[in-house]
Parts: structure tokens; C-alpha cells; sequence
């Protein structure tokens, strides 16, 4: 059956947007092993396998609790950011925050009475069993997703500046129907389309939306964290960030820019820097800047900053020009 969440003025005013390293890491391993089937995530899928091939990862404690072979998995492992932009550092610190009871509740929750070898492990011991995990997703982090971070983060950035700019524009209806076709606003109620089990539809200290690159294409809410309620839920251009830089631009676009600036244009169909840009064409981040321009002027591209770099990206205008080799944005 569909989830409901029944939000109150004090759960909207307390609704927040937020990036996590960690949900790239959790999200990461469980694209790895397959969770969420086939996905668009390939190429960084066949890197990370080659790179663990290469010298594996011991997640002795980490993996039994993320593939489940089940829908769930235990939620304390993944809290809700504490800030718009939290280090991987503070989410483990978060997560070993969590009591023994919180533990052992969320075990029981997702494995019933029957507590397989690592759950059983943690359940005994749950502050050393913690701390074990946070080593092993910390070391997750900086072989798989520390080399990728600056670009997941760029389009991580591009969705919370996307989705500020919906709620400015036209509040949290407008917000919540844009953010994913499975989820529905109507007299302040939020409904999660699909088959779900019953829960309270309540949300614990408001709502944390964080958008996640190497996830499903689907939204995920966790209604009983250790912390708030989060929504987890695709990020706006997250399916072109590993495929744009390979495919070949469309003709119209050759034939008009040149090859070299119709391969930024394509490229851009997910946000990126001039130093993201040269390293995935292979030409001097100065020779980006004058590409950069010339297409910014003209409409194609536009720029927004994003601390201390620009993220650019492709305008609507920028992406009819690519049409013909156009796929559906998420």
C-alpha cells in the first residue's frame, strides 16, 4: 500500500536539504551488489570492481547488514545529515552515536528473532560493533567514492540549488510534485506510491530530502532513523554522469559549435567544473574556459557558484540543441 506522511506546519518548517558522503558510500555498496538490479551506474560499477578486485575491502561487519536479500536494511547505519553539507566524518560520528537499544531494536526490526552471525555480533557488543562498521565505511568512502567526489558533488549541489529555487518559487507543493513522479502532495499529506509495509505516517523532527547519485531510481523514505525522517530520492542528472563524457555529441551540434564544444555541451548534461571538464576531455582547463565561455554567451551553458569553483551545465536551450541524442532527465 502507498505511504502517507501527515506533515504539520512545524514538520514543514523544520524540513531541510542535505548531501551526504555517507549515502553515496551506503548507496554505493549496495549498487555493488546488485540491490536495485540493473542500473546506470555501469561504469563506476565496473571501476569499483576492478579497484576491489585489485585489493578487496574487508566489510566483515558492513556488508551482512547492507545486502539484506530483504527490503530493508538496518536504518541507524545511515543518519540524516546533521547539516546542508556534512563530512563523511561527522555522519560515522552520528552513527555511533546511536544507543545499544536503538541497535538492537532496528536488528530485530529488519531480521526478526533470528539474528544472523554479524547482527547477533553487533547486538552483543553494539559500541564495538559501531565502531568496526564506521572503520569499514570510512575506508569504503576513500577507495569508492573519495576519486568521484568531486564530480557526484557537483551534481549533488546542482539538485539542492534546483530544488531551493522550486521551493522559493512556489512552496512545499511545488517543491514535493517535482521531486520524483512516485511521490504525490495533496492537503498536506506526502504519498509514496508503491507497495509498502504500514507505518506510522508521522516524520520524526521534520524532513531531511537528500538527493543521492549512486542509488535506485526510486525514492527512499526512512521514517525511523536515530535521527529525523529522511527522503532520499534520485539526483537531477545523475543518470548522465558516467555515460555524458562517452557519447558522442549529435550531428546538429558538431556541425554548429565544432566537435570540441559540442562534446563540453554533452558533457554538461550533468553539472561539472572546468577542472572536471579537462580531465574528462583531455584538454587544459584553459582551453575549457574559452569553450566555456563562447557557449555561455551564447545561451547553451550556464554557470552557478558553488563555494569556491562554478558547477556548469547544459540549458534547456543547450539540450535542444542536443536533441537528437536526448535521453529523459531524472
Amino acid at each position: 500500500m502507498p505511504l502517507t506522511l501527515d506533515l504539520s506546519t512545524d514538520d514543514l518548517a523544520a524540513t531541510r536539504l542535505a548531501v551526504s558522503p555517507l549515502s553515496e558510500t551506503v548507496s554505493g555498496l549496495q549498487t555493488l551488489a546488485g540491490c536495485w538490479g540493473r542500473t546506470r551506474h555501469g561504469r563506476w560499477t565496473r571501476w569499483a570492481a576492478n579497484e576491489l578486485g585489485a585489493r578487496p575491502l574487508d566489510l566483515a561487519w558492513t556488508w551482512p547488514l547492507l545486502v539484506t536479500g530483504r527490503t530493508s536494511w538496518p536504518q541507524f547505519l545511515l543518519p540524516a545529515p546533521a547539516r546542508a553539507a556534512s563530512t563523511i566524518d561527522e555522519a560515522l560520528a552520528a552513527m555511533r552515536q546511536t544507543t545499544a537499544s536503538q541497535v538492537r531494536r532496528s536488528l530485530h526490526g529488519v531480521f526478526g528473532d533470528r539474528l544472523p552471525a554479524p547482527a547477533r555480533a553487533l547486538a552483543a557488543d553494539p559500541a564495538a560493533g559501531l565502531r568496526a562498521i564506521a572503520a569499514e565505511l570510512r575506508q569504503a568512502h576513500d577507495r569508492l567514492i573519495a576519486p568521484h567526489w568531486p564530480r557526484l558533488r557537483a551534481v549533488l549541489d546542482a539538485d539542492i540549488a534546483y530544488r531551493a529555487k522550486q521551493w522559493a518559487d512556489g512552496g512545499a507543493g511545488h517543491l514535493f510534485a517535482d521531486l520524483h513522479t512516485e511521490l504525490n502532495w495533496s492537503n498536506s499529506q506526502l504519498t509514496l506510491d508503491g507497495d509498502h509495509r504500514p507505518s506510522p505516517g508521522r516524520p520524526s523532527g521534520g524532513l531531511v530530502l537528500s538527493p543521492v547519485v549512486l542509488g535506485p531510481p526510486w525514492v527512499m523514505i526512512k521514517l525511523h532513523t536515530t535521527t529525523q525522517t529522511t527522503i532520499r530520492y534520485p539526483a537531477r542528472g545523475s543518470g548522465a554522469l558516467w555515460t555524458a563524457a562517452e557519447r558522442p555529441p549529435a550531428n546538429p551540434a558538431v556541425r554548429l559549435l565544432g566537435r570540441r564544444r559540442a562534446a563540453l555541451l554533452e558533457t554538461l548534461r550533468s553539472p561539472a567544473t572546468t577542472t572536471d571538464l579537462a580531465e574528462a576531455l583531455h584538454i587544459s582547463p584553459s582551453a575549457v574556459s574559452q569553450h566555456l565561455r563562447v557557449l555561455r554567451d551564447s545561451g547553451l551553458i550556464t554557470g552557478r557558484r558553488s563555494g569556491r569553483t562554478v558547477l556548469y551545465r547544459t540549458t534547456e536551450q543547450g539540450m535542444r540543441l542536443l536533441a537528437p541524442a536526448a535521453e529523459p532527465r531524472m
